[in-house]
């Protein structure tokens, strides 16, 4: 949620972790921070979802992207001009200055959450 607080149009935000590591429920409370009363749901099959709040939050996940011609389709760009943007699977995306968060599932409802690299305007 205090990264949703934070972000602002520009911004992108890489998550990396396993499947159910709990980068869709990050994304929730990134969401709520950043304004936003929608509910968030997984964009496995949508690829995109939208979100608007005090900041329009893009939620992209890239698990089922298989090649570089599927990423340059995003419009990721665009969707940074317009808000910012948060990745799941963001491993397999590079981008100058993002912010990269790590997550690691511990077992149970355990995670260790890991930001590998903060927002470079905060």
């Amino acid at each position: 949620m205090h990264l949703g607080e934070r972000l602002r149009a520009g911004d992108v935000v890489l998550l990396t972790g396993e499947l159910g590591a709990g980068k869709t429920t990050y994304v929730r409370g990134v969401a709520q921070g950043a304004g936003s009363k929608a509910p968030v749901a997984s964009p496995t099959f949508q690829l995109v979802r939208l979100y608007p709040g005090r900041v329009q939050l893009a939620h992209i996940d890239l698990y089922r992207v298989e090649n570089s011609s599927e990423l340059r389709d995003l419009g990721l760009e665009e969707l940074a001009q317009q808000g910012a943007v948060v990745v799941e699977w963001g491993e397999r995306l590079a981008v100058d200055d993002a912010a990269r968060i790590e997550f690691e599932h511990l077992g149970g409802d355990r995670r260790l959450i890991r930001t590998i690299r903060d927002l470079s305007h905060r």
